[in-house]
């Protein structure tokens, strides 16, 4: 599973934050933090108007009363091992798509003399790909060298060389001879899309996440030809294929992703007319989780006033840095830089 890096804002800072929250009046009609009680009306909850009540301050403040939140129950086992999760999310079904297509694609590169592999030869391979992420060599034969220096005997015992390589070679997620480039939901991914979907309902599906979320970037190391490969300096791969994820604050769960592909990078359709790309990535990604009581996490990419209003009235709490130039930002911000304690 990966990571999400996430660069949460602070309220506590020199870096100037947004709290959306409800009016000093209705903050000081609740005493509990935590959520409304079952006897709250609509009006107790933070409105349009309340969003738009701009003000500096002080700290320490009353919190806000936060949406209603309901933890659901969670489809994994408590008392699982390491390979019980696994297969969990690389079961059967996704196996038998990798085995089908691999032994497919060799067939239809004419390779009369690929044995056809099976499930479980596809998952040796699998765990040696993941074992040569943590024994690290700069080239994939030497894991299977006998000299004394570089001899790691575990990868000849599993498997041999050339056929690790065959398999390399041929692995395969999709059948090409089905694409469609003027029918299929996502072109430039198309070599990936079937096992793509899969695993991402059953990151949505097997966990229920938490109260607290936060969407961030994550670049997955790539170097090779590809249009949309990004450079992101700060970020530790520096090039390579960016995921907007939206994960479990206190875990780092990822439980959504979108794989950004340039131009045609897929949103939700329903949000295709918000003005901002980073308004439709939030609302795109958060759309399984509104009307929840999330509150959400977002750095200054993302961070407006017009999200945190979209968020507000989905009953999704929300907070992070925000640059100074936003448009409807308020005066307040532009005239006066925020102290420490200051919100």
């Amino acid at each position: 599973m990966m990571d999400c890096d996430s660069d949460e804002g602070s309220l506590l800072g020199d870096t100037d934050s947004v709290h959306v929250s409800s009016s000093d009046d209705e903050r000081s009609d609740s005493s509990d933090s935590e959520g409304f009680s079952d006897d709250d009306s609509e009006e107790d909850e933070p409105t349009l108007a309340d969003v738009r009540a701009w003000q500096i301050e002080p700290q320490p403040t009353i919190p806000h009363p936060r949406f209603p939140f309901v933890f659901g129950n969670q489809n994994i086992p408590a008392d699982g091992n390491a390979l019980d999760f696994l297969n969990l999310y690389f079961d059967d079904e996704l196996i038998n798509i990798i085995v089908t297509e691999t032994n497919r694609y060799a067939l239809q590169k004419g390779d009369r003399d690929f044995p056809n592999t099976n499930a479980r030869e596809i998952r040796v391979f699998l765990a040696l790909v993941m074992l040569q992420g943590l024994v690290v060599k700069s080239s994939h034969w030497l894991y299977w060298s006998k000299k004394p220096l570089l001899d790691t005997p575990f990868f000849r015992e599993c498997m041999p060389l050339k056929r690790f390589k065959a398999l390399k070679k041929y692995l395969h997620f999709a059948n090409s001879e089905d694409y469609n480039p003027e029918t299929h939901p996502q072109p430039k991914l198309n070599k990936i899309y079937p096992i793509y979907q899969l695993l991402s309902n059953k990151f949505k599906t097997l966990y229920k996440l938490d109260r607290d979320v936060t969407i961030d970037e994550s670049l997955m190391l790539y170097k090779g030809r590809l249009g949309w490969v990004q450079y992101i300096p700060l970020k530790r791969a520096r090039f390579g294929i960016k995921f907007y994820m939206l994960c479990e604050s206190s875990t780092g769960y990822v439980w959504s992703t979108i794989i950004y592909t340039g131009k045609g990078t897929q949103m939700d359709e329903k949000y295709k007319d918000l003005p901002a790309v980073s308004s439709k990535i939030v609302m795109s990604i958060m759309d399984p989780l509104l009307n929840k009581g999330h509150c959400l996490t977002t750095d200054n990419f993302y961070t407006s006033p017009a999200l945190a209003e979209l968020l507000i009235n989905n009953r999704t709490d929300t907070y992070g840095t925000v640059k100074q130039n936003r448009k409807d930002m308020p005066p307040q911000i532009n005239s006066k830089k925020l102290k420490k304690g200051e919100t």
